[in-house]
């Protein structure tokens, strides 16, 4: 079947949640479909990029949105009562060019990753599904009592709009996804139940164990652009390492990932070391004794945390991370809601080897028995037959 996939990023490099299930999204429908991709980007894409992702598609698309269109697209969702979300990836430009694909190919399907793609398909008779993945009002209302006071009250609007697109796109798309079941909960939609979750995997072959010598004892990983990244980034350099330094003085935390903040830039010290970008993140994991991700805010399943688990890391998180991960607290990993409770976990696992190593093997074990992206995308898999 041709199925028209539409994405709001291109799917290459793998350095963010959405982009990372949309590669490998691609690479597996792809073996029952004939795909044709349609993907918006505000920055150019390289050859190599398109290499990476052409053996998964028969044609592809990439509709460039420079900054005077993003400028344009806000201030109209800013008049037209979209969700900011949304308006900064909808242009007319690419919504005449996605609907003359759909005219000319007539795809038997149409697959829109996130409410971000949502309108240039909302209208199309051809059966479509939107993969919500997360859900982005929860997420916005998380953020709001930390924000200052401007950056509240636009949160504020963002999420009443929010709420409103998701029950508005629910009505109008045939299939819906959704990456947890705790995220399901939170879908302001009373036939929520109907929607199919479909988790995201890891790939058990590129993060596996690795032997390496240890550069840092703790690492956090993630986009470090994402705010509840900045924010997890804050908490760990900021609260809890300090109290790990009364006890260990020379603890040493690794924050890995692409675009850091300023913000994030700014943690970095004698103790503290801000990578940014790197060529293979498996190589920041591979360095560290402990991997720490106690979210306090954000939605949906932690990529981070399952390959860490599959570098047979023994991890630390939050509930609320937990929450869609499903982990066996005190068996395959550890929870901690406060600094106090999430350096104590860090203290015992860096002085005692064998509860670390157990802790690891189980985690380990635990991903390997529940999270693999040909499990986690069978569902779509038949949803689209």
């Amino acid at each position: 079947m041709k199925l028209l996939v539409i994405l709001p990023r291109f799917p290459y490099p793998t350095e963010k949640g959405d982009k990372l299930r949309a590669f490998h999204q691609l690479r597996i429908l792809s073996q029952q479909h004939r795909i044709i991709l349609c993907a918006i980007s505000h920055q150019p894409v390289s050859r190599k990029q398109l290499d990476a992702v052409k053996p998964y598609c028969s044609e592809i698309h990439v509709i460039r949105q420079r900054k005077i269109q993003v400028v344009w697209n806000l201030f109209r969702a800013l008049f037209c009562g979209w969700p900011f979300q949304t308006g900064y990836y909808y242009s007319a430009k690419a919504s005449n060019k996605i609907k003359k694909i759909i005219r000319d190919e007539k795809p038997g399907h149409i697959y829109c990753q996130l409410l971000r793609t949502a309108l240039y398909a909302i209208d199309e008779s051809t059966p479509k599904t939107i993969d919500f993945q997360d859900v982005f009002s929860k997420g916005i209302e998380r953020r709001i009592p930390l924000a200052g006071p401007v950056m509240k009250q636009l949160l504020r609007l963002e999420y009443r709009r929010l709420l409103r697109f998701e029950a508005f796109v629910f009505n109008r798309f045939d299939n819906k996804t959704i990456i947890s079941g705790s995220d399901r909960d939170f879908i302001p939609h009373p036939e929520r139940e109907k929607i199919l979750i479909v988790p995201n995997g890891v790939d058990h072959e590129f993060f596996k164990p690795m032997d390496k010598p240890m550069t840092h004892e703790l690492i956090f990983t993630g986009n470090m652009g994402y705010p509840p990244n900045i924010n997890c980034a804050e908490y760990l350099a900021v609260k809890i390492l300090p109290i790990i330094h009364r006890e260990l003085p020379g603890v040493r935390l690794m924050l890995a990932g692409a675009t850091p903040s300023p913000k994030v830039r700014n943690l970095a010290s004698k103790h503290v070391t801000v990578t940014g970008w790197v060529d293979d993140i498996r190589e920041c994991y591979a360095g560290a004794s402990v991997f720490l991700a106690p979210m306090q805010i954000g939605t949906g399943l932690q990529n981070k945390l399952l390959e860490a688990m599959s570098m047979r890391l023994p991890c630390i998180t939050s509930s609320l991370c937990n929450y869609a991960l499903k982990a066996k607290p005190g068996s395959e990993i550890l929870i901690g809601d406060s600094a106090e409770e999430v350096a104590r976990h860090a203290i015992n696992l860096l002085k005692d080897q064998e509860k670390s190593r157990q802790l690891a093997t189980s985690g380990y074990d635990f991903v390997h028995r529940n999270y693999s992206w040909s499990g986690a995308t069978r569902g779509l898999l038949e949803v689209l037959k």
